[in-house]
């Protein structure tokens, strides 16, 4: 009788983690596709110096972290929005983004919620609609700054960026070593929807690695990297640019090139794509200039022609 008892409750829990992990699988990922909200030149340029004043005047945004902003006089041919990677902040573009000034550009690099900020655990709150709402934000301000709009995106500010690219009228994409799935090492496949679900719908409580990461808020990117298009066709795409480099033990770099090929392709455009040769050391951050040592202006200059459509 205790044997029969026994192996119902065992049956009965095998069922039950059966359908605990088919819930999770199924679980829906979609995200509000927001609309965009257009502005003026004079109205953009405001918005944009009151995000700088802002950030000036809050004693918890560090210093080194503040939204910046490189603006001319007036509307230019081009503009770009540059998004910065998860734990980092807007220091992290301060060359590449003084390039594009000297090129023309009007330049905004804003800073993340949650980001750059004394709080060394602020991330961990972050939410998806709260990144998306800052990045379509971002981009309202640059359309208005340009007549003509692109971004630059390192890893998780270049999962906005593809995403905005996908749903909002983007001329150019530059993807710097984009977190779109992390490296096998960090986390197998089958483990990132899990991961996504039971973390980024803090249905566990939130986890820090080695890193410093927090397991929620990295699922929060990763919810967006999973709301990607298949057929991501635009009608607006010019140009798709991919850099990544086998030091990069963050990121999955096949899904990398996946993504950006499949996004060039549905539009007609060809990806190029830039591999960081191993013998340089140069690891997943592959903009900052303290990290990129003696090849920092070439690979800069090499940067904005991937941008602009040129093969590097």
């Amino acid at each position: 009788m205790i044997f029969r008892w026994f192996v119902r409750v065992l049956c009965a829990l095998v069922v039950l983690v059966v359908l605990a992990i088919g819930a999770i699988y199924a679980w829906p990922l979609g995200l509000d596709r927001g609309a965009a909200h257009p502005a003026g030149f004079a109205e953009a340029r405001a918005r944009v110096a009151d995000a700088v004043s802002r950030d000036e005047a809050d004693p918890a945004v560090t210093a080194r972290c503040r939204t910046r902003a490189l603006v001319h006089p007036g509307r230019t041919a081009k503009a770009v929005l540059m998004l910065h990677g998860y734990t980092d902040c807007p220091a992290q573009f301060d060359e590449l983004a003084r390039l594009y000034y000297d090129q023309g550009y009007n330049v905004l690099v804003p800073r993340a919620p949650r980001h750059g900020v004394t709080d060394p655990k602020a991330h961990a709150g972050l939410h998806a609609d709260e990144l998306l709402a800052y990045a379509s934000d971002s981009l309202d301000l640059v359309s208005a700054l340009g007549d003509e709009a692109g971004i630059v995106g390192i890893s998780g500010g270049a999962v906005l960026a593809t995403w905005l690219a996908e749903n909002r009228p983007v001329a150019r994409l530059l993807s710097l070593s984009p977190f779109y799935q992390p490296a096998a090492s960090q986390a197998p496949s089958w483990q990132v929807k899990p991961l996504i679900v039971l973390y980024g719908g803090r249905l566990l409580p939130d986890h820090f690695n080695s890193h410093g990461f927090s397991y929620a808020a990295l699922s929060q990117y990763l919810r967006i990297a999973r709301d990607f298009s298949d057929s991501p066709r635009t009608g607006s795409l010019k140009s798709v640019g991919l850099v990544t480099t086998p030091g990069d033990t963050f990121v999955d770099l096949s899904r990398a090139a996946t993504v950006t090929s499949s996004l060039a392709s549905a539009n007609g455009l060809r990806s190029n794509s830039f591999t960081i040769p191993g013998a340089w050391g140069i690891g997943h951050d592959t903009v900052d200039p303290a990290g990129l040592g003696t090849h920092a202006a070439e690979l800069e200059k090499t940067y904005f022609d991937l941008y602009e459509g040129r093969a590097a």
